[in-house]
Order: structure tokens, then C-alpha cells, then sequence
């Protein structure tokens, strides 16, 4: 079985192969992860984002991972700068009447003290702005941010127009590693954006992959691959994104359910098995 506290490399950017969600959490944010950290998990997704987001709590969970002797450096931590389109007026966590660059500073200043981290491995705008000047001001922003050490890479998220990251990928200086989006089917699963991101080296982490889903999870093909790998359907699921080369979120509230996703790792499908399932995506 593979060391889960092994680190994965994928299109030359290191992070663990699942990693845990934190939002929607709220008041059992610091429990769900702590519990998460002792199942092994050491991927840890949050942003600032108060109204989805308790990040605080997170800080809390990681404070108390010390005592498991799981270290800063132990882990994989990733935040999100969200603009104000994204916040809730009555719990903005920055000036709202300050430009986009100070936000963006204002933030992730915020995500530091409550995470009690002086880096975050991974800072993400939680989505992209316009015009496309409000765009770039936002990133060399966290340009700036990651210059200073503040972040070990950038990336964004919430991007459905492969246009959108490839221009912004064409004039950043800092290119984006990270592309964090809904995995659904309604986007055709973003085919042509995921094609990019291998292209280009950049990570594709999916999120909302079971829920959005359940068509795939209840369907013959995977159920036919569980019986056979003896293995759950969302373990089938999860391990052939992560065969294909995407980094699955994960939220579950269950100790179980830790443990299974965690265990993706020990199994692998056949080359035929993958293509079985990759073909429900294609179809979208």
C-alpha cells in the first residue's frame, strides 16, 4: 500500500492525490478536520470566504494536528482570495471599498492569522474577474504575495472558458498551477480545459465529483467495476480521476469514508477499466 503521507507529482506540481474540503462545515469545522488529518488526509482545501468557509476553525485544526506530531510542513494547505461578488456583504472579510489589489493583500493577511501559517502552499482567486484589467490587478497581486513567499503557487478557480485561463496563463508572470473546478456534466466534464491543463502543466482539481454525479456512481459500468475491485463506487470513481491525472476534493463528514477515499491508492484499473469509465465522461 502506498504511504498516503506520500506526496504525488502531477504535471511537475507537488500535492497529495485527494484533498479535503472544508467549506459548508461551519461550527464542526475544526472536528471534521482534525479527524480528517488522523485519517491520514494532509491536502487541506479552505478559503476566505466567511460565508461558506470557517477557515478560523481550520487554524484551529491544524493547531491541534501538533499534538498528533503532524507538522506545517506536514501538510498541504490551499486558500482562496474571493472577490466580493462571492462574499456575503454582512461578513466581508476585507475592505470592500478598497481596490481589488488591496483586497487581495487584506485577505490573504486574514487567511494567515487565522491559519497561524506564514505560507500557504497553494492561493487561489476563488473566481475570475472582469474587465480583464480587474483581472490582472488581482494577480500580480498574489504575484506579489508568492514573490515574498507567501504562496508556493497560484492558481484560480471557478473557470469554465479555456479562453479565460490562457490568455491569463499568456501574460502572467506567474503561471497559474492550479485550476480548481466543478466537475459536472453539464460542462462536459471540461474536456477541452482539461486537455489544456495537461498541455500546459497546470493541475486540475475537481470538486462537487460525487455529489454532481450520482448518475455515474449508480450506473452499470461503475457498479460492475466496484463488484469487481470489490471496492465502494466512489472509490471506483475517485481512482480513475486520479488515474486520469485529476486531483479529487473531498468533504466527507464520515470517518469511513476517510478511509476509503484515502485507500483510492491502494488499487489501480485496468487500462481497459479507465477507459470504461473516462467514456461516461467523454459522452458528457
Amino acid at each position: 500500500m502506498p504511504d498516503q503521507n506520500d506526496l504525488m507529482t502531477w504535471a511537475g506540481v507537488r500535492m497529495p492525490g485527494i484533498i479535503y474540503g472544508t467549506a459548508w462545515k461551519k461550527a464542526h469545522t475544526a472536528d471534521l478536520v482534525e479527524k480528517a488529518i488522523r485519517e491520514g488526509f494532509r491536502g487541506i482545501d479552505t478559503a476566505c470566504q466567511p460565508k461558506h468557509y470557517d477557515e478560523a476553525l481550520v487554524g484551529v485544526a491544524l493547531a491541534r494536528s501538533k499534538a498528533l506530531g503532524i507538522q506545517r510542513e506536514d501538510l498541504f494547505l490551499q486558500t482562496k482570495f474571493t472577490p466580493l461578488s462571492g462574499q456575503d456583504p454582512a461578513q466581508v472579510p476585507y475592505d470592500k471599498s478598497a481596490p481589488v489589489d488591496v483586497q487581495v493583500a487584506q485577505s490573504f493577511e486574514a487567511s494567515r492569522q487565522n491559519l497561524k501559517t506564514d505560507y500557504v502552499d497553494t492561493l487561489i482567486l476563488h473566481s475570475p474577474l472582469s474587465p480583464r484589467s480587474h483581472l490582472m490587478r488581482a494577480w500580480n497581486a498574489m504575484e506579489k504575495i508568492h514573490k515574498r513567499g507567501g504562496a508556493s503557487r497560484l492558481g484560480i478557480s471557478n473557470v469554465y472558458d479555456v479562453a479565460i485561463i490562457a490568455a491569463l496563463y499568456a501574460d502572467a508572470d506567474v503561471k497559474p498551477a492550479v485550476l480548481q473546478n466543478r466537475f459536472y456534466q453539464q460542462t462536459g466534464y471540461d474536456k477541452t480545459l482539461r486537455y489544456w491543463c495537461h498541455a500546459h502543466g497546470v493541475v486540475y482539481q475537481s470538486f462537487w465529483t460525487l455529489t454532481a454525479n450520482a448518475h455515474i456512481l449508480n450506473g452499470n459500468t461503475v457498479r460492475a467495476l466496484a463488484r469487481k475491485y470489490k471496492r465502494t463506487e466512489a472509490q471506483i470513481f475517485f481512482r480513475c480521476l486520479s488515474q486520469t491525472g485529476i486531483v479529487p476534493l473531498t468533504g466527507t463528514c464520515s470517518a469511513q469514508h476517510m478511509r476509503e477515499d484515502l485507500d483510492i491508492f491502494e488499487f489501480e484499473l485496468s487500462a481497459d477499466d479507465l477507459k470504461a469509465v473516462n467514456h461516461l465522461l467523454d459522452r458528457g
